[in-house]
């Protein structure tokens, strides 16, 4: 049994752009990086109810280098572009995998489908860090449709797991990564008890996006918690106390300097001073149109 470190509760929100309400349920300034390695942050928006309107909201153009975000979307629709000339949209359980790498420019906004109408909008974003030797890969894009991500059924009909990355029970996810990590989208009936397995020496972070959950037998977790387990072991037991959303994350840490500033997570001061010096030369390329 993977032994809990610590539960922790989300702070406050806050805007990013127009179209995003966040709370940030775990940050590698806050938290530590030696602790969340190789996950840097989670942001979780909404939900939140957006009225019709005319323009997009959302965030506009703005870079990245160094590493990767992992963007869930479960309820409402996105839109996005790049400086590679990627982008798409994006709907309930979908999810847009993004490589910053050397260099990114995007943009994120509502759909225009989801602006003229309103509605609902619900989704985290994951930032995955990226080791030395891979900081500098070529910036790149994968659409996970909904479709394409495979679904496990629980024991016991506990309820349902999605394997978005690494695996489960034999079912492979469909995102490519650089470095051995599990992300599972997980769906618990009330009363459902459950035990999942996960790779020992792995960093694992539970996060309890709605209803309440019993993690091993006594730690009660409540909605916007999450939890920190240590890297022995390689069990942990859950209970749902009624309908309950979670997100499981494990991966192997990657025994790195982290140096990060703003929209750049790099290996040192060094490295960050020369991303600067590379977006405002117009390395990463930009938006068009």
């Amino acid at each position: 049994m993977k032994k809990i470190l610590g539960i922790y509760g989300a702070p406050r929100g806050h805007w990013v752009g127009d179209g995003f309400p966040v709370r940030s349920l775990f940050a590698y300034d806050r938290l530590g990086a030696d602790h969340l390695s190789p996950f840097l942050l989670l942001d979780h928006a909404g939900p939140h109810d957006f009225a019709p309107a005319r323009r997009p909201r959302g965030v506009g153009a703005h870079p990245h280098r160094g590493f990767e975000t992992v963007t869930l979307v479960y309820r409402g629709e996105l839109e996005h572009r790049d400086s590679t000339g990627s982008g798409g949209h994006i709907g309930e359980g979908d999810v847009q995998w993004m490589t910053a790498g050397a260099g990114i420019v995007h943009e994120e906004f509502h759909s225009p489908a989801f602006t003229e109408q309103g509605g609902t909008l619900e989704m985290v974003q994951l930032w995955v860090n990226l080791p030395a030797a891979h900081k500098s890969a070529p910036a790149a894009y994968q659409t996970l449709l909904d479709a394409d991500i495979p679904r496990v059924a629980l024991p016991k009909r506990a309820g349902e797991l999605r394997v978005i990355a690494g695996e489960y029970r034999g079912h492979e996810g469909p995102a490519h990564t650089f470095t051995p990590i599990n992300v599972w989208d997980l769906r618990l009936a009330p009363g459902a008890e459950t035990t999942l397995r996960v790779p020992e020496g792995h960093t694992t972070l539970l996060v309890v996006l709605e209803g309440t959950v019993q993690v091993n037998g006594d730690a009660l977790v409540r909605d916007a918690g999450l939890v920190c387990f240590a890297r022995q072991g390689d069990e942990l037991q859950l209970e749902a106390n009624n309908d309950a959303k979670l997100l499981l994350l494990s991966g192997e840490p990657i025994d790195e300097p982290v140096v990060g500033y703003g929209p750049f997570v790099m290996n040192s001061e060094a490295e960050i001073h020369q991303a600067f010096a590379d977006f405002q030369a117009g390395k990463f390329g930009r938006l068009e149109g």
